[in-house]
């Protein structure tokens, strides 16, 4: 099970780094990025063991890897300006 969170935690961090290298002006400053990545690893690592016990250390990593991608996308800002109506509602 340390082997495992080790390796989540890893995970997330390589995952949070690539994504903070690749759209830095589409995500907030790194301090909050890393961070991020390797909770969103770390609780899909949790949530994985727990749902399948001890039998497949790959289907782990892949738990916490989809969780952590998941919690960086919600990072994400929008790309362009928005387009907001000038007309009064």
């Amino acid at each position: 099970m340390i082997l495992e969170a080790l390796s989540a935690a890893l995970l997330g961090l390589a995952l949070a780094w690539a994504a903070a290298h690749r759209l830095p002006h589409r995500l907030p400053a790194p301090l909050l990025v890393l961070p991020t990545g390797v909770a969103g690893a770390l609780f899909g690592a949790f949530v994985t063991h727990t749902a399948l016990g001890t039998r497949g250390f790959v289907l782990v990593l892949l738990g916490s890897a989809t969780l952590s991608a998941a919690s960086l996308s919600l990072l994400l800002r929008p790309a362009g300006r928005l387009r907001r109506s000038s007309a009064a509602a």
